[in-house]
């Protein structure tokens, strides 16, 4: 896969996508040994990832926020995240990566998997699973892992695609999230919202108003507002603002564009608007943020599982 040139020039150090069949599966920490990059240092992928910690501690930064690292912690990454970590070394699991063409599905189960799993910004981005769960899910690592050593056979990518969706799936039975709602496909206010949640990641630097996501998701306003309450406890403007906020972070923290630059590919043509917003959002001036030091914060992990 070719990383797009829009993201080279965003971020200062950009992953390759695995080439091939678009799909490896890699050990830790051998692939930290093997890694071109300093994975200690904030870095942004152009493909998806899976990162399974099996053993080992440790702090695990997504975005501007530290989450605790521990055995059965399952992260879903995206493109565009960026992360790093505490140490290299402590660790020990499974990173699974693929290219963005293996999520691509017209199917609404598959849609709801995607963006179920990864993409969710409203909540952590990880499952915790217990030890019988692990056993399980280690199995169908394996068949991937021996699979994506096929390259060029007959079917390769069909049946990884399959096996990639029985384990989320299988994540998504099996394993818990600390926070958010455990989400159903069954449910017309679930669907509703994983669509919203779609097109929020699709269209944010296009599209600012809840009205603009109710006519293009042919829902009235109402409706869409309660949906989407329901399932992130977040209003549809919220959530909006929200996302377009992460992504002014990432750019004026990880880019040396100028911020009327930044407000440009967001979406807003007056600047002097965009500071406002940003400072309203965050507390900061967009300039005042980029030379803050530290702009990480830790999240404290709930007690018991969501019901």
């Amino acid at each position: 896969m070719t990383i797009p040139n829009n993201l080279k020039e965003k971020y200062h150090t950009v992953c390759d996508a695995p080439s091939g069949n678009g799909f490896i599966v890699e050990h830790m920490p051998d692939l930290f040994a093997n890694s071109t990059i300093n994975d200690c240092s904030a870095h942004v992928h152009s493909f998806y990832e899976i990162l399974w910690f099996q053993k080992g501690t440790g702090h695990h930064t997504v975005d501007f926020t530290d989450y605790q690292v521990k055995p059965g912690t399952i992260f879903f990454l995206s493109p565009g995240q960026i992360h790093h970590f505490d140490v290299r070394e402590r660790y020990k699991g499974i990173a699974i990566k693929m290219c963005t063409d293996l999520l691509k599905s017209s199917s609404p189960d598959n849609l709801f998997l995607q963006y179920n799993s990864f993409h969710t910004y409203d909540s952590t981005p990880y499952y915790i699973i217990d030890e019988p769960s692990a056993q399980e899910l280690q199995t169908l690592v394996d068949e991937m892992e021996m699979e994506s050593q096929r390259y060029g056979e007959f079917g390769n990518t069909e049946l990884l695609k399959s096996l990639l969706c029985i384990f989320l799936v299988k994540i998504q039975r099996l394993g818990f999230r600390e926070t958010g709602l455990r989400l159903s496909n069954l449910k017309p206010s679930h669907q509703l919202f994983i669509q919203f949640r779609q097109l929020v990641e699709q269209e944010y630097t296009r599209m600012h108003t809840v009205q603009e996501y109710a006519d293009r998701l042919n829902v009235a306003l109402r409706t869409l507002s309660k949906c989407v309450g329901e399932c992130s406890q977040r209003s549809p403007l919220t959530f909006i603002n929200e996302r377009i906020i992460l992504e002014a972070k990432r750019m004026v923290k990880y880019t040396n564009m100028m911020i009327k630059e930044i407000a440009f590919e967001l979406g807003y043509d007056d600047p002097s608007y965009f500071v406002k917003f940003f400072k309203r959002q965050t507390g900061y001036l967009p300039s005042d943020f980029r030379e803050l030091d530290n702009v990480t914060t830790s999240f404290s992990s709930c007690a018991s599982p969501q019901s």
